[in-house]
């Protein structure tokens, strides 16, 4: 979110469009490839830019600009927001994924961002999932991203399991859809700023606030998968 707001911000005011608010990360970015979203973005202000190629420079002259230029801006304000802030995974969430590692669940990563493997790395977790299936693993691969399925339904086929034995789990409205579409078993949506109603609008079969709500219900069989659990 802070990565997207440094490009958005300063991008849209210099541009005399509406302001960037953390209500346009959770309507058109969050969730989706980079690129998907930089597009989203600024079809919602009525901005039309050039694809532009992958190699697009991140400091593109004004008037120059490609949708790809800007999305290497974003990533360049990524990795520099990285370096000054780190991450440090939600608690709770912690908790959650001891809770289905020791019952047993298989988890995968499933994420549209080329850069889920340094985020897991630096948040501690990267030793707790063999399966990551994050954009470059969707771009070598040729799978759509969010809100389509085939990014969880690869994750699923990689863990050895059918959609109907794992759980979903997303914060992101393109997760939500992309969950509801795949003929999961539950999709567990997490508010963290979407809304719960939004959430439940768009497939989610359970809506928290934090994951670690989830640990009373992973000793009721009909309410959890048996085997697997896609995060």
């Amino acid at each position: 979110m802070h990565a997207w707001a440094r490009l958005f911000a300063p991008y849209l005011d210099t541009h005399g469009a509406a302001p960037y608010t953390d209500a346009d990360y959770f309507a058109y970015i969050d969730g989706k490839p980079r690129y998907d979203g930089v597009r989203s973005l600024l079809e919602s202000r009525g901005i039309r830019l050039p694809e532009g190629e992958v190699t697009d420079a991140p400091n593109q002259a004004p008037g120059d600009e490609t949708v790809r230029g800007l999305g290497n801006r974003k990533n360049a304000a990524f990795n520099e927001t990285l370096a000054e802030e780190g991450v440090a995974a939600y608690p709770a969430s912690v908790a959650f994924l001891d809770a289905v590692q020791r019952r047993g669940c298989l988890v995968a990563v499933v994420s549209s961002s080329k850069n889920a493997p340094a985020v897991l790395e630096a948040a501690g977790l990267a030793d707790r999932f063999e399966i990551v299936v994050d954009g470059a693993v969707a771009a070598r691969e040729g799978l759509p991203g969010k809100p389509s399925p085939d990014t969880f339904l690869r994750a699923a086929e990689l863990l050895g399991l059918r959609p109907g034995e794992c759980a979903v789990v997303e914060d992101a409205e393109s997760g939500v859809k992309a969950g509801a579409a795949g003929g999961f078993a539950h999709v567990v949506g997490v508010d963290r700023g979407v809304g719960r109603d939004t959430l439940e609008r768009l497939g989610a079969d359970l809506v928290v606030d934090e994951l670690d709500e989830l640990i009373p219900l992973l000793n009721t069989p009909d309410t959890t998968p048996t085997r697997g659990s896609t995060a």
